[in-house]
């Protein structure tokens, strides 16, 4: 009867809220926009990585005389290495909390880059890229579950796609240390191109500790007072503050009418238990979840993204390119052009919604992966330098991860971020990021081979096919989360193929509930009240 109690409450809170909701959109939260900000700035450190070896390798394949087997495995492998930090990140959040454990990120990639910087053989540039890569893959799980719990419903999309903007930031950032540091003598640029990386994670560390800690986090260790504060900050207006404390504390078990600062909650901060309502016995809302979470990860990667930028110097010398200086540029466009791109997709997030800019990107995806394939096949099989095909294929690649860039890229980041319930948001995300990051090390660590195996043609050609299943399977399987509250996201899920009825459903009843005025359960399931 209490918890029929704090949900009735809370619903006729929500109704005279509604009541007095001004017609016009709030602005913008400048504060929960600084926290994104300072949050997604660490996944520059991936974007760097990636960016900077693209070019790098070029010149540690001359200087430490290594052959393209060793040149895959060390180009892939950190992401790998990732996953270490990605595993390990859900439960040390949960332990001493999302910001502390952004900190902990930059600490360890500050390391890890010096370690590549000094590196004097194969094995030392190992040691260093798994050093890196552990604190690649906290950031990575870190950021977006932070600006998730700590960003208003109605720029949720917006902020939470920083993460992706920032990777693209720093691919073209090490683009362009690639050719800044290009001109030094052999042994020494490409090791200032790698240590250089270390120079921004100091100062990011520093800058994270002026920001609030999740509230979500918070509630989760009985702080309402804390979180409170933080909510205030973070929301469009007061209103929407209690109304998101409301929804916390009814996910966390905590009675609707608690209002002490310091509360005792049930000890589930820890990770205890979430592993097995994730894997071994979810419920279809829970299993709805992990399947798409995971499907948009794998498909992020599986169509062929990874390989475009890290061997992007490679494909533009396939394509008819030879001089040094001139794939570096033609790599640095390519950069330019995600970067640009990834700023536009921003702003469409919260305005068009995710299916219809994920559904788009792809489709436009394929296409231009075919058209690639096409370009390099006929170049590969002409005695002659063909101008034409060489220009669609610059074009093509240019359009792949501008395309990539408006859909696939921040919206794999935002909606696996955002789906989750509180109690397996930390774990739920670590598996999304693993998911990610062995698909793009497997993709990354046999790129050469497999062109190689099926020429450079067919390899674009097999990623277009993966795209295409990747299409079909956002069609049919992923809800639009648009608009909704982080706790409002379980009646969009626990129906695999039939969830358009469902949620058209509980789109009905809430509608019902409205007219009626009547204090009866609206049908609609949170997803952490069964897990709570």
């Amino acid at each position: 009867m209490a918890e029929n109690g704090g949900a009735v409450m809370a619903d006729n809170k929500r109704l005279a809220v509604a009541d007095f909701e001004p017609a016009t959109k709030p602005k913008r939260n400048k504060f929960a926009f600084a926290c994104a900000i300072l949050a997604s700035l660490t996944s520059i450190m991936l974007g760097y990585d990636i960016g900077v070896m693209s070019g790098a390798i070029i010149f540690i394949k001359e200087d430490l005389k290594i052959n393209d087997s060793q040149v895959e495995i060390l180009v892939g492998i950190l992401n790998l290495y990732c996953l270490v930090g990605s595993c390990a990140a859900g439960r040390t959040s949960d332990w001493i909390g999302r910001r502390y454990t952004i900190v902990f990120a930059c600490v360890i990639f500050f390391v890890g880059a010096l370690l590549m910087g000094f590196a004097t053989n194969y094995a030392f540039l190992m040691v260093g890229r798994f050093v890196a890569g552990i604190g690649v893959g906290y950031a990575l799980m870190i950021a977006p579950v932070y600006t998730a719990e700590v960003s208003p419903a109605s720029s949720r999309g917006f902020l939470t796609s920083f993460p992706e903007v920032f990777i693209n930031s720093g691919i073209l950032l090490g683009y362009v240390s690639n050719y800044a540091f290009s001109k030094l003598p052999l042994h020494l640029g490409w090791r200032l191109m790698l240590g250089v990386g270390a120079v921004p994670s100091f100062f990011m560390a520093i800058g994270v500790l002026g920001m609030p800690e999740s509230p979500r986090w918070l509630v989760m260790q009985g702080r309402l007072g804390d979180a409170k504060k933080v909510l205030y900050k973070t929301s469009d207006s007061n209103e929407e503050a209690e109304l998101r404390l409301s929804d916390i504390k009814e996910v966390a078990g905590i009675p609707q009418d608690c209002t002490d600062d310091i509360v005792q909650v049930q000890k589930q901060s820890h990770g205890e238990g979430v592993w097995r309502e994730l894997l071994i016995n979810p419920t279809p809302a829970v299993r709805h979840v992990l399947i798409c979470a995971i499907g948009i990860h794998f498909f992020q990667q599986s169509s062929g993204i990874d390989a475009v930028v890290l061997y992007s110097p490679r494909i533009f010398e396939k394509a008819g390119i030879t001089s040094a200086n001139k794939k570096l540029l033609a790599t640095i466009a390519v950069g330019f052009v995600k970067t640009v791109f990834i700023l536009v997709a921003t702003f469409f997030l919260d305005k068009v919604g995710r299916r219809p800019l994920l559904l788009s990107s792809f489709a436009g995806m394929v296409i231009s992966l075919v058209t690639l394939g096409f370009s390099l096949t006929i170049i590969e099989h002409s005695d002659e330098k063909l101008t034409w095909a060489i220009v669609l294929c610059i074009t093509m690649v240019l359009a792949y991860v501008a395309l990539f860039s408006i859909g696939a890229g921040p919206i794999t980041w935002v909606y696996s971020s955002e789906i989750f319930p509180l109690r397996l948001r930390a774990q739920g995300a670590g598996i999304g990021v693993a998911v990610n990051r062995v698909t793009s090390g497997v993709i990354s660590m046999t790129f050469i081979s497999l062109y190689e195996a099926i020429s450079i043609g067919g390899a674009f050609f097999l990623f277009a096919g993966i795209a295409t299943v990747a299409w079909f399977f956002f069609f049919t399987c992923l809800p639009e989360t648009q608009g909704k509250t982080l706790e409002e996201m379980g009646g969009l899920f626990g129906n695999l193929v039939g969830w358009r009825k469902e949620a058209k459903m509980q789109k009905l009843k809430m509608k019902s509930k409205e007219v009626n005025g009547d204090g009866t359960s609206n049908g609609q399931i949170q997803l952490g009240n069964a897990q709570g």
